[in-house]
C-alpha cells in the first residue's frame, strides 16, 4: 500500500463524516469557512514543520511509497492528514454535540 492509497481510506472516512453532517443538516456557512480556514493554516503548518524536521534529520520517507511530488522536502501526501483532521473533526463536533439555541435543527417536514 502506498500513501496515496492510506490518504484515500483516511480521507473517505472524513468526508463521510462531514456528508453524514450535511445530511443532517448541521453544517452551516460559518462551518465551511472554519473548514477552509483552518484547512489552509494546517497545511502551512504542514509545509513549515515538516520541511523543517525533514531537514533536520528527524525523519525520512521510504521512497517506493511515495509519489515522487514534493513542496520542498515535504512529500505531497502529508498535505492529506492536515485536510482529513480539518474534515474529521468538525464534522464529530457536528454529529456529536446537541443543536444550539441560535439554530435548531430544521423539523421532519
Amino acid at each position: 500500500m502506498n500513501f496515496w492509497e492510506l490518504n484515500l481510506v483516511f480521507l473517505g472516512i472524513s468526508a463521510a463524516a462531514l456528508l453524514g453532517a450535511v445530511l443532517v443538516r448541521r453544517v452551516r456557512g460559518r462551518h465551511v469557512l472554519a473548514i477552509v480556514l483552518s484547512t489552509l493554516v494546517l497545511w502551512v503548518l504542514t509545509a513549515v514543520f515538516d520541511n523543517l524536521m525533514i531537514a533536520s534529520g528527524l525523519f525520512d520517507y521510504g521512497g517506493h511509497a511515495l509519489s515522487g511530488v514534493f513542496l520542498g522536502l515535504a512529500p505531497l501526501e502529508d498535505f492529506a492528514y492536515p485536510l482529513g483532521s480539518a474534515l474529521l473533526l468538525p464534522a464529530l463536533w457536528l454529529l456529536l454535540t446537541p443543536p444550539d439555541d441560535h439554530h435548531p435543527a430544521p423539523s421532519g417536514s
